[in-house]
């Protein structure tokens, strides 16, 4: 069975940049892959994501993600 893959853009910020693959930039994931599945893939701890970007608008989890797309999560933001 051949399986669609699409291709995004992954940004990760700050204190989770160092999960960034190197093809961040053109990171296949299969059709019909969520926000979730795509979490998973690049094993990010959860308990480290704040905000998720999809084409500069926040999404869910559960967003479906689409050829082209480009994703941006975010750390909780720290300081003081």
């Amino acid at each position: 069975m051949n399986v669609l893959k699409q291709m995004i853009d992954i940004k990760l910020f700050a204190t989770l940049q160092p999960f960034a693959p190197p093809n961040a930039s053109c990171y296949p994931v299969q059709a019909g892959s969520s926000i979730e599945t795509l979490i998973e893939m690049l094993n990010l701890p959860r308990d480290q994501i704040r905000l998720i970007f999809l084409n500069g608008m926040t999404c869910s989890l559960d967003t479906i993600l689409q050829n082209g797309d480009r994703v941006g999560i975010f750390p909780p933001v720290g300081g003081g």
